[in-house]
Parts: C-alpha cells; sequence; structure tokens
C-alpha cells in the first residue's frame, strides 16, 4: 500500500504532533547514530529495540505514531524520510543504522540486513548469528536492501549506512525483552569494534 504522506511537509500538515505523532532524540557524542524513523505504533517495537541498541553509547532518533488505528498512515518511506531533525542528526553522525519492522514471511524469518556499509552489513550478520539469531545480507535486487542513497540510513557523513529489517514475531519477542539485551548488544559490540573506530 502506497504511503499517504509523501513527506515530513506534507505529513506535518495534516497531523498533530504531540497527539498523533512525536519525536525522540538523544543526541550524544558519538559518530553513530540510530534511528527508528517508523516507531511508536507505526512499527511496533522498533523505538524500543533502536534504544536498546544506542543504550548511552549511540545518538538515537525516533519518530513515533502515538494512535494504534492511525500508525500505519504516518508511515513515509525510508527513502523519502526527511523530518529534519532526523537529516540533521543523521548528516551530523559518521554512520546510520535504521531498525525497522516488516511482516513475517513464511519463507523466510531471517532479519534482512542491508544498507550500503557492506563491511558493517556483514558484520552484524555474522555477529548476530554467532548470537543464535537469523541474519541474512540483503543487497542489490532486494526489495528492501537499503541501498538507496535517499535512504535515511545513508544520509550519514560516509554515505553509507545499515538497515535492519525485523519480522514481527522477532520484533514482538525482542520488545517483551525476552532477548532484546543479547541482539543489541550484538549490533552495539560491531559498532563499537569498528575500523576505523565509531565508538
Amino acid at each position: 500500500m502506497a504511503d499517504r504522506y509523501d513527506s515530513f511537509v506534507t505529513l506535518a500538515a495534516n497531523e498533530i504532533e504531540g497527539v498523533d505523532y512525536r519525536i525522540r532524540i538523544d543526541e550524544r557524542a558519538s559518530p553513530v547514530a540510530v534511528v527508528a524513523p517508523h516507531g511508536g505504533l507505526i512499527e511496533r517495537g522498533t523505538s524500543e529495540i533502536a534504544a536498546a541498541i544506542a543504550a548511552d553509547c549511540f545518538s538515537l532518533y525516533c519518530f513515533e505514531g502515538l494512535k494504534g488505528a492511525s500508525g500505519g498512515r504516518l508511515h513515509i518511506t525510508s527513502t523519502r524520510f526527511d523530518e529534519p531533525q532526523a537529516l540533521a542528526l543523521v548528516s551530523a553522525s559518521e554512520v546510520a543504522i535504521g531498525v525497522h519492522g516488516r511482516k513475517d514471511r513464511s519463507d523466510d524469518a531471517s532479519i534482512w540486513v542491508g544498507g550500503l556499509h557492506e563491511i558493517l552489513r556483514d558484520a552484524i550478520c555474522e555477529t548476530l548469528a554467532s548470537a543464535g539469531f537469523k541474519a541474512k545480507a540483503v543487497g542489490d535486487g532486494h526489495r528492501l536492501a537499503g541501498r538507496d542513497p535517499a535512504n535515511i540510513c545513508n544520509r550519514c557523513r560516509l554515505g553509507a549506512g545499515v538497515q535492519l529489517e525485523l519480522p514481527k514475531t522477532l520484533r514482538m519477542a525482542l520488545y517483551e525483552a525476552r532477548d532484546c539485551a543479547a541482539f543489541a548488544a550484538s549490533v552495539r559490540n560491531v559498532l563499537e569494534r569498528a575500523a576505523p573506530p565509531l565508538a
């Protein structure tokens, strides 16, 4: 289904901040920004997972839908997500990690790890697999590969970030904290070990 709004300007002209949506920013002295552009009730659990990855180490941005029935209408696809505070935070960061939700698929329950930063993408996949999570690197031709330079995760200073697409069942398990600490630590550890250093 096509997005109702093609930009933040059109969304903000029709929705009320603090009633329909809110913006959460925790800016830290870090070269990494963790971003959940479809947080709150848009793609449930993504705000909480992004916050767990960021912890007190990385900057955090969440755009959150506040009403269950209206969450889907607040979705702005990642290549058109242009909320000014998000763009400012990401463009000031060396690298960005986008946290997203997708529907469960019977043929693939893996976390799809995409984005233009292939070294980080592959390292995150390897580390998640070591921690017991199913993760698959996705690239050109995949429908949710996060390869477009306009994608919010790739609008960082390096011009290459990482996109995590988590299936609903896993998101709900992480949201309910059953495995969230292990998942978040796995992603965070890759970023902390990155060369050149990102943390």
